[in-house]
């Protein structure tokens, strides 16, 4: 061995490196191995893995919310996977908010009504009356007109629930197995499957709302238990078979545009890094785009093109007093709280622009 202090500086280095093997027992082998610089061991992470679960049935699912999660998934790269349960799989759809704020489910995608959301905005969940006359006409109001600071103010007062995004599902039509309805007299007794906020609007006319399990749904109608459904337009009705129960299909409206978002549990939330969040918002606003054209399409398409329900009316002048009450029904809902009535301010703001404005938004 040559003389430490006439060695260069990398000798001295292989020598200390030598002589610490030496003494840790690895042997001449391992000495020789300590010349090549040792590869970084990197043990990889476990994926995120969350619990989603949404309002609707498996039929529905595949337009409203399997392509996001697939989109999701793919683009995630191992670094998180969401497991994507339908309606009533893991909880009932109306535990849905209490089972996400303890983190049973990490995410949610419903209506505030629906899933019993306890914000003073929760009736705007879903269908309000008139609230809405094309699809577009919710993505403009959360962007345009403060929708999106209300509903970020209403569930920053709720623990651990973290409101994401809302958007446009389809219009609302009432859809009736052997009973047409061609008067407000024709809707009298007729028991419907339908959204909170849209049954209790249509209650006064004599509808009577049944809540059962989304896949309970075609069977209460064949049995009877049911006359029909006030749920969705005629893209779902024929997408989940309900179209191949049910005779007939009111034309008018209730309104244009269901409300429905997307929640995520806080803690779960914010244990996502944010490449990941920004991921999820986008896949978010991609299946937004995919409904829209989905329901768009399909409304037009079905009501002109399908050829298993016969179309029903109600007279305009009938119809008229319907709208009349709806803005009663606005100012009842209004007067609940400030933040409603801030919520119905923007509805009145916004349809009085559009109306305003003319074609092709009136």
């Amino acid at each position: 061995m040559s003389d430490p202090k006439t060695q260069s500086p990398s000798e001295r280095i292989l020598a200390t490196r030598r002589s610490f093997l030496k003494k840790a027992g690895l042997g001449a082998g391992a000495a020789a191995a300590g010349t090549l610089a040792a590869p970084a061991i990197v043990k990889a992470q476990a994926p995120i893995r969350w619990r989603l679960q949404t309002y609707s049935g498996a039929p529905l699912g595949a337009h409203v919310i399997k392509p996001q999660v697939d989109a999701f998934n793919a683009a995630a790269n191992g670094e998180m996977e969401i497991e994507l349960y339908y309606a009533d799989q893991l909880v009932p759809t109306g535990e849905l908010f209490r089972a996400l704020q303890n983190g049973t489910l990490d995410a949610v995608q419903s209506d505030e009504a629906t899933m019993a959301s306890p914000v003073d905005i929760s009736v705007f969940g879903g269908y309000f009356p008139f609230a809405t006359r094309y699809s577009l006409d919710v993505a403009s109001m959360f962007m345009y007109y403060g929708l999106d600071e209300i509903w970020n103010e209403a569930y920053s007062e709720v623990e651990n629930v973290t409101w994401l995004s809302t958007g446009a599902w389809d219009p609302l039509h009432v859809f009736t197995v052997d009973k047409p309805i061609r008067s407000l007299e024709d809707m009298r007794g007729l028991r419907v499957f339908g959204v909170p906020t849209a049954g209790r609007f249509l209650s006064r006319y004599g509808l009577i709302p049944v809540t059962v399990p989304w896949d309970d749904v075609e069977v209460a109608m064949r049995t009877g238990e049911l006359d029909g459904v006030a749920w969705c337009g005629f893209t779902e009705a024929y997408e989940v078979g309900w179209a191949d129960v049910c005779n007939y299909a009111l034309t008018n409206s209730v309104t244009g545009a269901w409300f429905g978002s997307y929640f995520a549990n806080t803690e779960s939330w914010n244990a996502v890094p944010p490449h990941l969040q920004q991921l999820y918002r986008t896949t978010i606003d991609q299946s937004h785009y995919y409904r829209a054209v989905w329901y768009w399409g399909g409304e037009a398409q079905l009501r002109t093109q399908g050829e298993k329900m016969e179309l029903t009316s109600i007279p305009a002048e009938e119809w008229a007093q319907v709208v009349r009450d709806a803005s009663e029904f606005w100012d009842e809902i209004a007067a609940s709280s400030d933040r409603a009535g801030r919520v119905v301010q923007i509805f009145k703001d916004y349809a009085a622009a559009q109306e305003a404005a003319g074609y092709p938004y009136r």
